[in-house]
């Protein structure tokens, strides 16, 4: 079966997302986890050190900038699941206006990012990656506060990690998770609308909501 767009937003709005076994495999999978990993947008957690990090860290953030770069970021890694053929897909999304990406600057150089895909009031975390200290925790900082200013409900991290876990993120049953996305996907939501607030308004916000 060719992968398409519209057959990867299907997939989204079903619960499975796809997967390779590495960059050099042509094969791809489908899968649709018992346990799926969610990051709740009001229990994002902003560590004391990662604060300052936000206020002190002269790091610029930009949206939608440089996807394709952030999506070869994520990539960058001995082992990926990302092949050329989901690469291209995801490249499609995004001219489409289904995919985002989140990238972190510093000094002019790209540091870190996040990119997902939209449908509806959920977004489909699907990779971040980091070329400097705690680039990629900043970045789901800053993501966290944009999917709940533009109106999203659901943030699916697919699979949960220490890393993820100790920024807030839990895991959910599979039924769960259906009808939190079942909710969602009726949403209207538009990851392009709200503004990249200052560090200090992040954090303000952040920690009302936290």
């Amino acid at each position: 079966m060719m992968l398409t767009p519209q057959l990867l937003l299907q997939a989204y709005s079903v619960g499975i997302f796809p997967m390779s076994e590495h960059r050099d495999d042509p094969e791809i999978f489908w899968v649709d986890p018992k346990r799926r990993g969610i990051l709740p947008l009001d229990g994002f957690r902003i560590s004391r050190s990662l604060a300052k990090r936000i206020r002190n860290g002269g790091f610029t953030i930009t949206v939608n900038r440089d996807f394709s770069r952030v999506v070869e970021g994520c990539a960058d890694r001995p082992d990926t699941w990302i092949n050329s053929e989901i690469f291209a897909r995801y490249l499609d999304l995004h001219h489409m206006g289904h995919a985002h990406s989140l990238e972190v600057w510093h000094q002019g150089q790209l540091a870190g990012g996040v990119y997902g895909v939209s449908l509806g009031g959920a977004f489909f975390g699907e990779s971040m990656f980091s070329r400097q200290r705690d680039a990629s925790k900043v970045a789901l900082a800053y993501l966290i506060d944009r999917l709940r200013q533009a109106g999203f409900v659901l943030c699916d991290t697919q699979f949960i990690t220490d890393h993820l876990a100790s920024l807030g993120a839990i895991e959910i049953s599979r039924s769960a998770y259906q009808r939190r996305l079942q909710q969602a996907k009726e949403l209207k939501a538009d990851f392009t609308v709200p503004e990249i607030p200052q560090p200090h308004l992040l954090l303000q916000r952040m920690t009302q909501t936290s």
